[in-house]
């Protein structure tokens, strides 16, 4: 099972201030911090979506096909975070919404490029 997803960051002051933002809307809080890496969770030992700077100092870029779904409590829950994440300058890439019977999501890029959704599936 999944422990942690890391994003690159060309910038880890603006992720930060992104992710510490957005991710509040979920109740999480960072749970690990370093001058090139964050973690944020709902638990110190719980799953962590992170930044890092790449360890090979080359530039980050978001990959073409890669995705990170943030699960939501609600609809609503999708709603308001999908406005947050345009609100903090996030790049639409599909507005929240409905995705068939079941399944509600929106999806954006962050300031450095990696796409997520945030998703509620249930009816």
């Amino acid at each position: 099972m999944i422990g942690y997803v890391t994003l690159g960051t060309n910038d880890i002051a603006r992720a930060a201030a992104f992710y510490d933002a957005l991710l509040a809307e979920l109740n999480a809080k960072r749970t690990m911090e370093f001058p090139t890496f964050i973690a944020w969770g709902n638990s110190p030992t719980g799953v962590s979506l992170c930044v890092i700077k790449p360890f090979d100092g080359n530039t980050a870029t978001g990959g073409n096909g890669t995705m990170v779904a943030l699960a939501a409590d609600s609809k609503a829950t999708v709603d308001r975070v999908y406005k947050k994440a345009m609100e903090l300058g996030a790049k639409d890439e599909g507005p929240a919404g409905p995705r068939g019977d079941t399944y509600y999501a929106g999806y954006f890029r962050d300031p450095d490029g990696n796409k997520l959704n945030i998703f509620y599936s249930g009816a």
